[in-house]
């Protein structure tokens, strides 16, 4: 063999064990979004107890998770976009936006459902009675106007209650504002903000002051129980990095039978974290709530997409819930971390 030969070889051989080298390798951090509300409980526990490093860890892999904290999906989408961002957590309205828009390129999808919740619309204005008698003095605070799962609701009220066409009608009322900041503001009564399309547990906080009412249920909106919050990643992320996508499904089943097993706990390690104001009786009964669900099975969201082909903002459509998920892998069931085979 020449000299040259040689050389091609090894040239050759090198080439061939780094390309094999970077489709085994995967990831060593992973960065993971949450939001503000008690609905985002799993990735909270998920964080307190390290279930994803020990989950990955049963899975050969040394991970770090760093955990980024967003006001709304609109924010957080981008920084998916960007490459800044691998799992994102929030409500169908923002995730159905993305994966309407990615479709023909990294194709975004979601992970897992982890909750179904009712939201509430709540006021301080004591002439509202439904959202029939809002008028141009009052503003509404949600997360992200136009595309937040509470806005998507919100239009979709709006239709049921003025007709077709009107989907948009109370939109020029809404104001995009972080759950705690709105209920702040509506509450303290010294700002525009007169109403809040929040989530639990500003929502049954605010509903403490006898100022509060309760104008529209989602639950009423959707005709029943509904997916509030998924998690959701690219194509190219959970492709690369199949042992991490697994060690985030496993650690999610960890968290939600940590949430079914023991309420308390989970409270206690919420409150904690969150330096909520609830109390550990309050936070329980929200976490035991009979129209909350700690389920990664989805509700309803073909009928958000429904509704968001026809009013224009997504054009992508859905025959099943099915293809708005990635396929679970074969090793996303638990694996017992050491810690937990006592």
């Amino acid at each position: 063999m020449t000299a040259r030969s040689i050389v091609r070889l090894v040239g050759t051989v090198a080439v061939l064990f780094g390309a094999l080298g970077a489709a085994r390798a995967e990831v060593s951090t992973v960065r993971l979004a949450k939001q503000f509300g008690i609905s985002y409980l799993p990735l909270t526990l998920m964080e307190e107890e390290g279930l994803l490093e020990k989950q990955a860890k049963a899975r050969g892999l040394d991970l770090k998770a760093e955990w980024l904290r967003f006001t709304g999906g609109s924010g957080m989408n981008e920084a998916l976009l960007s490459g800044n961002l691998d799992l994102a957590a929030g409500g169908v309205g923002p995730f159905l936006t993305i994966w309407g828009r990615t479709q023909g390129n990294i194709k975004v999808k979601g992970v897992a459902a982890l909750n179904a919740m009712p939201l509430w619309l709540v006021t301080v204005n004591p002439d509202v009675k439904s959202i029939k008698d809002f008028g141009p003095k009052d503003k509404i605070a949600l997360p992200t106007a136009k595309t937040s799962i509470q806005a998507i609701t919100l239009q979709m009220a709006a239709e049921q209650a003025f007709g077709a066409g009107q989907q948009g009608r109370l939109d020029p009322l809404t104001v995009s504002m972080g759950h705690p900041d709105a209920q702040t503001a509506m509450m303290g009564g010294r700002s525009e903000i007169t109403a809040h399309f929040g989530s639990p547990p500003f929502q049954e906080l605010e509903l403490k002051d006898p100022r509060a009412r309760k104008v529209l249920d989602s639950y009423d909106v959707m005709g029943g129980p509904h997916t509030f919050n998924l998690v959701w990643a690219s194509s190219r992320f959970v492709t690369a990095n199949p042992k991490v996508t697994e060690a985030f499904l496993a650690a999610l089943e960890d968290s939600l039978k940590l949430i079914r097993d023991d309420p308390g706990k989970a409270a206690d390690l919420w409150i904690k974290a969150e330096g909520s104001k609830l109390s550990r009786e309050e936070a329980v009964a929200i976490i035991r709530g009979p129209q909350n669900e700690w389920t990664t099975a989805p509700k309803r969201m073909l009928a958000y997409l429904a509704y968001m082909n026809r009013a224009g903002l997504v054009s992508a459509k859905a025959g099943a819930e099915s293809e708005l998920f990635f396929p679970a892998p074969e090793g996303a069931k638990p694996s017992a971390p050491k810690e937990a085979a006592r």
